[in-house]
């Protein structure tokens, strides 16, 4: 998803505050690469430019994309280019899989969700990472947003079972996330004339919203959700 470029050149620390979402799906990967046994076979399914590699370097990682998302991006790493409704592996040849920031670029999420769910074994787990407020990207292939009933609906249908299902960050982390977001729009032509006084009027309120995102118990109003699940079809749906 956009967000400005001065939020990519602040210090670490200060990036994570602000780049809330992209620092707990790093955290989210990493603790999910540290929970396979070394030697698994690892299918990322959209895998983009194959940032999330690196996590599994004691597992056996498998990229995979359709290679049209982003014209800049460089998809040479790829183990394999293929549509995710048609995976070119045979049933149960992995042992777990990733799913991160993709499924909103899928027309047919619920064929690929039960693609993957082909080509996992029996209790093999899944980490999906879903939109929910997020603002149109990598167009024309961006096509849905996701709930949290939506996203299980769709997991149990294609045979899994979640286990953890998480918004990330509240309404006023979002809130914060919009402040950058609006940025962009005061960047080239005559508008950087303007852009000194958007980072005074946006930067200061969005460092210090993410501090009062604990009123939001509920995260109704989150960026996406993290999810675990395994494969299995024992999740009944919730009234």
């Amino acid at each position: 998803m956009k967000a400005s470029r001065l939020a990519y050149k602040l210090p670490r620390p200060l990036r994570a505050h602000v780049l809330h979402f992209e620092a707990v799906i790093e955290v989210a990967v990493a603790a999910f690469a540290h929970r396979l046994p070394p030697g698994a076979r690892v299918l990322d399914a959209g895998a983009g430019e194959g940032q999330y590699r690196r996590y599994f370097a004691r597992q056996t990682y498998c990229g995979v994309d359709l290679a049209v998302g982003d014209a800049a991006w460089d998809y040479s790493r790829l183990e394999t280019v293929a549509d995710l409704t048609a995976l070119p592996f045979r049933d149960s040849t992995f042992d777990a899989a990733i799913h991160i920031v993709t499924i909103e670029h899928l027309p047919e999420p619920a064929r690929a969700l039960a693609e993957i769910a082909r080509t996992l074994k029996p209790g093999a787990p899944l980490l999906v990472v879903a939109p929910h407020q997020w603002e149109v990207h990598q167009a024309p292939h961006d096509y849905f947003r996701y709930t949290r009933h939506g996203l299980e609906y769709l997991l149990a249908q294609a045979g899994f079972e979640p286990r953890e299902l998480r918004p990330v960050g509240g309404y006023f982390r979002m809130l914060s996330r919009r402040l950058l977001n609006g940025l962009q729009f005061f960047s080239g032509g005559a508008r950087w004339l303007m852009f000194p006084l958007a980072v005074l009027l946006l930067v200061p309120p969005a460092l210090v919203l993410p501090i009062l995102d604990f009123l939001d118990g509920e995260g109704d109003f989150t960026l996406g959700y993290i999810c675990v699940a395994v494969k299995g079809n024992t999740w009944t749906e919730r009234s």
